[in-house]
């Protein structure tokens, strides 16, 4: 690590690949439908031609600015473009609704440039030790810090603890549709043919976010969003007083991206509920998460950027890949003769820093491009008919859902889990419980089976799931998760009925 390699990330080259990258990968990521890692996967072949570090600088641009793209749909339809911001949704909608989505835009940018920053550093600094705390986790722990995670249903509630626990318990049946990873026993299909594969995330998430919003947008006369003001002036400096106003939150939940980046499989979906979840616990009493609190999106978006530093952590250092895009950037290095693994610090410096560099490089830049798109963004889905938006949003989220897998029964299935998910929602359903438990079910599925043979095998079972210090840890912390509200309420209400 010198000089050299951050005069290195600035030369023209590379500072013109990681502003494409950042436009190209927001534009992709804010597409419902096509996610972060689409958007690297389409554009890999890009860089075979690219010097190993501008190929990273590239990818690395992508990922970043894909998982910020996410953002817009999330605010200005309700619908997370990528899965890391379905948090998003819960507090960028409700604002936009009330005339001020420009605001949660730039909220959104301000707290993702942040998360992704602090997830950078952590790469430059501390990529050997973290990288280790990813070694240490275990099927039992991975299948605990599931069970931690639906913890989160009952943040994700609003109000009705046993329709999000139902929510939560159908997302998780959903996830047993089709092959078993373990055991490859085909479940739940009913003869079907379709259901083999079972309920791709993506296109289920559409589905329940984005239908039921199209419906409800064809049902009633009112625009979609209210437009307050002149919408060509962003609300920045507001935005960056209200998201740097908010230090605890912005720097907790960056710290919680990063060290859920360096966990394999885990992502910025799972990354972003922990953390809006924790800064929904930790609410002042005028805080009304749900119904556009800026603190939920400074949550959200800090945390889902941060997973990109994170998730590179133990791609580089160990070979394992943090996140799906990971994945795919891992092969891309092996194509360009990269070799990943504890010495790639020591034999390929050089490109690696560079890397890193560029990649803070990148997020930087992705501040001014983020207001720029942003402001158009807003002006366009506030302006632009529904009689245009409605035909257009539901296009983009057909060829979205079919693009995962180039199959139309995805399509199919998709729309159909969105009529039902319009219909649950007029009995007081949440569609976010339902995709927690979908994405969360095969991780606890996978992590229980193999945990339970293991301790099959050992003849210790009860040692397996509770004897280990990181299990006993991430117990306790459930525990608290769940207890602390109750505790709360009950004594925020005997004080009020003192």
């Amino acid at each position: 690590m010198d000089f050299g390699n951050f005069l290195a990330a600035l030369t023209p080259l590379n500072l013109a690949v990681a502003m494409f990258g950042v436009v190209a990968g927001t534009l992709i990521g804010s597409i419902p439908g096509l996610t972060a890692t689409m958007a690297v996967a389409v554009l890999v072949p890009i860089s075979f031609g690219m010097a190993p570090e501008t190929a990273l600088i590239l990818l690395g641009a992508i990922y970043t600015g894909a998982i910020y793209g996410g953002a817009y749909a999330a605010i200005l339809l309700n619908t997370p473009g990528t899965p890391s911001a379905i948090a998003t949704t819960f507090d960028g909608y409700p604002l936009a609704k009330r005339g001020k989505g420009d605001l949660a835009v730039a909220i959104a940018c301000f707290s993702s440039v942040f998360g992704g920053l602090v997830g950078a550093f952590a790469l430059l600094f501390l990529a050997p030790p973290l990288a280790s705390v990813a070694l240490a986790f275990g099927p039992v722990e991975y299948f605990w810090l599931s069970i931690f995670g639906l913890s989160l249903i009952a943040s994700l509630s609003q109000g009705n603890l046993m329709m999000g626990l139902a929510g939560g318990a159908l997302g998780m049946i959903m996830s047993t549709v089709g092959v078993a990873e373990i055991s490859a026993d085909i479940r739940l299909t009913f003869g079907s043919q379709t259901m083999i594969s079972g309920f791709e995330v993506v296109g289920a998430m559409i589905g329940l976010y984005c239908i039921p919003v199209l419906i409800d947008m064809c049902s009633t006369g009112e625009k979609h969003l209210k437009i307050t003001g002149e919408v060509a002036k962003m609300p920045i400096l507001s935005a960056a007083r209200i998201t740097f106003n908010s230090k605890f939150n912005l720097i907790r939940s960056s710290i919680i991206g990063t060290l859920v980046g360096i966990l394999p499989g885990a992502g910025g979906s799972v990354a972003g509920l922990v953390a809006y979840t924790e800064a929904k616990r930790t609410a002042k009493p005028h805080q009304r998460f749900g119904e556009g609190e800026p603190d939920g999106i400074i949550a959200t978006e800090s945390a889902n950027n941060a997973t990109v530093g994170g998730g590179f952590i133990p791609t580089l250092v160990l070979g394992i890949p943090g996140t799906p895009p990971d994945a795919v950037i891992l092969g891309a290095l092996m194509v360009q003769g990269v070799r990943t693994g504890p010495e790639l610090f020591q034999s390929n410096g050089s490109i690696v820093y560079t890397f890193i560099y560029g990649l803070l490089i990148a997020t930087i830049l992705m501040l001014p491009i983020g207001l720029i798109i942003g402001r158009y963004a807003y002006k366009s889905i506030v302006t632009i008919p529904k009689a245009v938006l409605v035909p257009t949003v539901g296009f983009m989220t057909i060829i979205g859902t079919y693009a995962i897998r180039n199959s139309i029964s995805d399509v199919v299935v998709m729309l159909c889990l969105g009529v039902f998910g319009w219909l649950i929602s007029k009995y007081g359903f949440s569609a976010s419980p339902i995709v927690l438990g979908l994405i969360l079910g095969p991780i606890a599925e996978q992590g229980f089976v193999q945990a339970w043979t293991i301790g099959a095998a050992v003849n210790n079972l009860p040692g397996m799931f509770f004897g280990r210090p990181l299990s006993q840890a991430i117990i306790a912390f459930t525990l608290i998760s769940l207890v602390l509200p109750w505790y709360l309420s009950r004594k925020t209400q005997n004080k009020a009925d003192a």
